[in-house]
């Protein structure tokens, strides 16, 4: 392959090639996982708790179910849905062994031993049959993957019929005037908080940015519809900071 043919993709605001962007995302998380979820407290004032919380609202978890949590991390969102469903099953799914290493040190992991499984692996390309899952969740990691599409789509084929798609993530504020502000706080704010919690400026900087380039809500909707979902809905949380989008495979 030529330098003209390599495809290329965003990295932040940075231009690289598609094959090196799992690479650096897989360092981004390797680098932060020890402070991740204290940094989610102090970068949002806990309030992503609450945007996790309406999550599991609009999800209703039902005993039985399968989940599968994507970019699932530390645990975080399959914990919540296990606190409502003591007798589902969730797969914690994510790229990068340290975030699930430190998943694994938590308390909940522990209370939910018997009804969790920890995979690491590629969104793009899920080591799972197809119609596995009742549910699909990703939280704050869709963003990252290189090819979003191929993630929405990978999510259609391992779900049931019936099953449910949903995602979490950081979106656009409608009110320009309250976007610009709350670019003011993320730009000039967070790396820095990054350096003195985490000591890695250069990995919140690179979250900062990689906000800014994910689709708007809309744009994201008809995404989710492309990968062959329906009834594709979607809330604002926060007046736009996060969004929650969902979609049916009927």
């Amino acid at each position: 392959m030529t330098q003209t043919d390599r495809k290329t993709t965003h990295f932040g605001n940075q231009t690289v090639a598609e094959e090196a962007k799992a690479g650096m995302v897989h360092g981004v998380f390797t680098n932060v996982a020890s402070k991740y979820d204290i940094m989610n407290d102090a970068m949002s004032f806990g309030i992503h708790r609450l945007w996790k919380e309406a999550m599991m609202d609009w999800l209703a978890p039902r005993n039985g179910q399968r989940l599968l949590d994507v970019a699932g991390g530390t645990g975080d969102i399959s914990f919540r849905f296990l606190d409502r469903a003591p007798d589902a099953h969730a797969t914690v799914f994510d790229m990068t062994q340290s975030m699930l290493d430190e998943g694994r040190l938590r308390p909940e992991a522990v209370k939910y031993a018997d009804q969790l499984d920890w995979v690491c692996g590629d969104a793009m390309a899920l080591p799972f049959e197809d119609n596995s899952f009742d549910v699909y969740t990703i939280s704050f990691g869709i963003r990252n993957v290189t090819r979003i599409q191929d993630a929405i789509n990978e999510a259609f084929r391992v779900l049931k019929p019936g099953g449910r798609f949903m995602v979490l993530e950081f979106s656009q504020i409608p009110n320009p005037g309250l976007q610009w502000v709350y670019d003011r706080y993320s730009f000039n704010i967070i790396p820095p908080m990054g350096k003195m919690i985490a000591n890695d400026r250069d990995s919140y900087q690179y979250l900062v940015e990689s906000i800014r380039k994910f689709p708007q809500q809309d744009i994201f909707a008809e995404m989710i519809r492309a990968g062959g979902f329906e009834q594709v809905k979607y809330r604002n949380l926060s007046l736009g900071i996060a969004a929650l989008h969902s979609g049916w495979k009927i």
